[in-house]
């Protein structure tokens, strides 16, 4: 088992004495299952395991009365195994949308109060979720959520040996505003290619530390992709099948364009926003992409200043990214060579490394040629981020700092590959650094 930093959420949400039945929500395979049996097994007594993908049979005891006592005769008939102790008890609920009267049982379960209940779920904002039992109903105010995202950078450093003490010099050194030693920076590049084609699905991560078999990593990746185009028919409706599937299809060709704004031509041509807008919000809500948004201007909130039709997809993990494309691509990128997908890599990495924070990703494009990659909340600030290479041209950062009273921006970011310094109000980074701009 790999360390997670969900692991500490969940330990807060038992340790809070007024806690409701808890529903992890993620995309597939991010490791929701073995992180919440690990966790269940390390602090109750008891742990019962309700799968309903696997054994939908399950779903049945759900079916009449959610009353708790009928229930745990139900379970204990199905489950001989199971035993039931007040207070020691954790019930775990996989793959939840499978059977939406078990969620509904949540209210009960939060109102008897004997046992702890933990639920695992996938594609719980997909449409497909109601269509499977209408007459179902969500437990609104009965259940807290949580989010779980693939294994960040920090994440992929623990699994791969690195110490808490070496993030800790790389942290002295982004406050410090001095260059990491070259011993460690050239490690840490190294990590950060790897990631970026590894990426923090924990079987991908599993398959690349027991072989180093970037072949054998792209054969999970895929696997996994031909997952989530399985989702697709299995819990989107009939007529927008092929729809979210041309969507999802189009990730690579919509970033591979000088202006990577999402347009809708691009998945089919002449395609009208009306006709693909819920495909590609399905696939969002299967936790498969980060959008980001436009801003009309640089200046906090910056929800309120989004452009909602003006935004770029990114997908929610590089590695599969990469995945998409050609077969080589991932031995370039292991040696350095990023060729005319740069941008789009690096902005990618970028996009991943903030959403698995739980940040809502923005960017600011204007027709007169200003166009910055990222903007986001730093320090109590609104700060522009760059993706630029070690020789790369900053000219809209530069006109967004000389005109503080217009764009409301006194200090930027810019990240690629070069170690730590500043130049008046920009500070550069490492790429591989960005997983510590964690400060509001």
């Amino acid at each position: 088992m790999y360390i997670r930093k969900i692991d500490k959420l969940l330990l807060d949400w038992k340790n809070y004495e007024d806690r409701k039945p808890l529903v992890v929500r993620g995309c597939r395979q991010c490791g929701k299952t073995s992180t919440v049996i690990s966790f269940a097994k390390k602090h109750y007594k008891n742990v019962i395991y309700l799968d309903f993908h696997k054994e939908k049979e399950l779903c049945t005891i759900f079916s009449g009365s959610l009353n708790v006592d009928y229930l745990v005769v139900l379970i204990s008939a199905a489950i001989p195994s199971a035993r039931f102790e007040e207070g020691k008890t954790c019930l775990i609920f996989d793959e939840i949308q499978e059977c939406p009267h078990a969620r509904a049982s949540l209210k009960f379960f939060k109102l008897d109060g004997r046992y702890d209940v933990i639920c695992t779920g996938s594609l719980l904002g997909i449409n497909g979720y109601s269509t499977i039992d209408s007459d179902a109903f969500i437990p609104v105010g009965f259940e807290s959520a949580i989010n779980m995202y693939p294994m960040d950078f920090e994440e992929w450093l623990w699994a791969n040996g690195i110490q808490d003490s070496v993030i800790d010099i790389l942290k002295h050194h982004l406050e410090e505003e001095t260059p990491v030693p070259q011993a460690i920076h050239n490690s840490m590049r190294q990590l950060l290619l790897q990631y970026i084609v590894v990426g923090g699905m924990p079987d991908a991560v599993k398959t690349f530390l027991a072989t180093h078999d970037i072949n054998r990593v792209l054969t999970v990746q895929r696997n996994i992709i031909e997952g989530y185009k399985a989702d697709m028919v299995k819990y989107a409706n009939p007529t927008d099948k092929n729809r979210i599937r041309e969507c999802f299809e189009s990730i690579p060709r919509q970033l591979s364009k000088e202006n990577k704004k999402f347009s809708y031509s691009v998945v089919r041509k002449g395609a009208r926003s009306r006709d693909y807008i819920g495909s590609l919000q399905w696939i969002e809500d299967a936790g498969m992409i980060h959008r980001c948004y436009n801003l009309n201007i640089t200046e906090l909130p910056l929800s309120g200043n989004a452009i909602q039709d003006s935004f770029k997809v990114f997908m929610a993990d590089t590695g599969l990214f990469i995945s998409l494309l050609d077969e080589g691509t991932q031995f370039d990128i292991l040696h350095g060579k990023l060729y005319g997908y740069k941008g789009a890599i690096y902005e990618n990495i970028v996009a991943d490394i903030l959403g698995k924070m739980g940040r809502k990703l923005y960017y600011f494009h204007k027709t007169d040629g200003i166009e910055i990659d990222f903007v986001f909340r730093y320090k109590g600030e609104c700060t522009p981020l760059e993706c630029k290479a070690r020789t790369g041209n900053a000219k809209s950062l530069n006109t967004l700092l000389r005109h503080p009273e217009k764009y409301h921006v006194n200090n930027a970011i810019k990240v690629g590959d070069y170690n730590v310094g500043r130049a008046g109000s920009v500070l550069t980074i490492p790429l591989y650094m960005g997983f510590l701009l964690t400060a509001l």
